[in-house]
């Protein structure tokens, strides 16, 4: 094993240009692919707490008797999958936008009556989210009287679970590009060094050396490219992590917690498929060489 370690190591220092290109590529598919998976998998996360975090408003109408309203939220409370309900006036409801809202203090200030209507603030549980059964709810509201308008998010949820989508696919098909790009730049560098070796190689062939004997420092060529692409790839990503999660880290929503990188089970997984690319390289330059 030594031996074949040290015809690998030979044969890179000798070819030192055409194995950083291929490490190179290497490196800039982990980086690209990865880049969009940490971006998927954040907002992700991002779309999990807000979808956990729902809460359906139901604006009552004008003029609705304290009685009515009892028994609106009796009748709320008793659905499946509400968890609680919160009674928000329309002043509590105005108190709470100036708050939230200061920079419109001057033109809040300015009103002559309040716009804002009464609100029940519905939360439901984990289970009526996960079963998508919130648009049964929903519906269940907006039939009953007193109840003028509910609302939840629905368009917006949607649009943003098609943004991570975007991300996964648009992911996959540059990692596609530049995995077939990384292992056609593998078979190359590899058959270069075959080809300058080619005396060399029918030597050993006609002396009894095994195929086992003649690929196998390729095959660790292969290996090592495929590694030092991928711990280059993963280091640039995660300088470029670092340097976003200070810069973005304030203006994340309240709830968020932090940016997450990835795991380092899936660090090891990335290596290993970055590893698994130089291998097959490797494999179909070596496979057209020792058929001839």
């Amino acid at each position: 094993m030594y031996r074949f370690w040290q015809r690998a190591l030979r044969d890179i220092s000798a070819n030192k240009f055409l194995n950083g290109i291929t490490a190179v590529t290497i490196a800039l598919s982990v980086l690209i692919v990865s880049a969009f998976g940490l971006m998927a998998l954040n907002l992700h996360s991002l779309m999990e707490k807000w979808r956990h975090g729902i809460r359906v408003l139901v604006y009552l109408e004008p003029d609705v008797s304290s009685k009515e309203r009892k028994t609106l939220e009796d009748r709320i409370r008793r659905i499946e999958g509400v968890s609680g309900v919160i009674f928000i006036s329309k002043e509590a409801g105005l108190a709470g936008m100036k708050e939230r809202m200061r920079i419109l203090d001057t033109l809040l200030a300015d009103l002559d009556q309040n716009p804002l209507p009464d609100t029940f603030e519905v939360s439901l549980d984990a289970a009526a989210l996960e079963t998508n059964r919130v648009e049964g709810i929903v519906s269940t509201i907006q039939g009953m009287a007193s109840v003028e308008e509910v609302t939840y998010g629905k368009v917006w949820l949607d649009r943003f679970t098609g943004l991570v989508h975007l991300f996964r696919f648009g992911g996959a098909a540059m990692g596609g590009l530049f995995t077939v790009a990384a292992m056609f730049i593998v078979a190359n560098t590899i058959r270069l060094v075959l080809y300058s070796r080619q005396q060399e190689i029918e030597i050993m062939r006609l002396i009894g050396a095994s195929d086992r004997f003649i690929t196998a420092p390729f095959y660790i060529q292969g290996l090592f490219q495929g590694f030092l692409g991928g711990v280059v790839g993963l280091a640039a990503l995660y300088g470029l992590f670092e340097i976003a999660s200070r810069r973005i880290g304030g203006y994340l929503p309240v709830g968020f917690g932090d940016i997450r990188y990835f795991s380092l089970p899936t660090v090891f997984s990335i290596l290993g498929c970055a590893m698994l690319v130089g291998w097959i390289g490797c494999y179909l330059s070596l496979k057209g060489f020792l058929k001839r």
